[in-house]
């Protein structure tokens, strides 16, 4: 098993973990309800999921153990949300693919990604030309704003420059 690209996941997934919270809102809206089997105690969309699904931790502390019994044939994680060696240790033995978004661009790509891989594409589709959309029809602000965007506490972190959250702040 190993780390795949979205090229090489050239097989239909039936059994989906996602380490991901906005990655399983993503799959939830894509429709791949009884493809996800496994989720992180920080997936709350969809709601329902918390029950139906497997919780397997974590996005830093994820439960290897319980993934793999999962017997999941491909896992999704990305390399700001997710332990490095957490991710290393899971490809040993699983299919994993594990994103990088850090802009919109980004965001729109694995959209589509996670459409291709999933069969899933029409409606991966409709979703980016709405997100597209409804970024067009943002009203900028006249006059730029300072942020202080806080993602956890104790301790307080913050965001950076080169993330995610930094670039939709900069498009708004």
């Amino acid at each position: 098993m190993m780390l795949l690209s979205p090229a090489q996941v050239n097989y239909m997934p039936a059994r989906i973990v996602s380490l991901v919270p906005s990655q399983t809102e993503l799959l939830f809206d894509l429709g791949l309800d009884k493809s996800v089997v496994g989720i992180t105690k920080f997936c709350v969309h969809p709601p329902h999921w918390k029950i139906a699904k497997a919780i397997i931790g974590g996005t830093k502390n994820i439960n290897i153990k319980k993934i793999k019994a999962l017997k999941p044939d491909l896992i999704i994680a990305n390399k700001e949300e997710n332990v490095k060696e957490q991710i290393e240790e899971l490809a040993k033995e699983c299919n994993v693919w594990l994103t990088d978004v850090a802009a919109l661009p980004d965001a729109l790509q694995m959209i589509i990604d996670i459409g291709v891989i999933t069969g899933s594409e029409i409606k991966s589709k409709q979703l980016i030309t709405s997100i597209e959309t409804n970024f067009t029809n943002i009203k900028k602000l006249e006059q730029q704003l300072k942020v202080c965007y806080l993602i956890w506490r104790n301790p307080y972190i913050t965001t950076g420059g080169d993330t995610f959250i930094n670039d939709m702040l900069t498009r708004c």
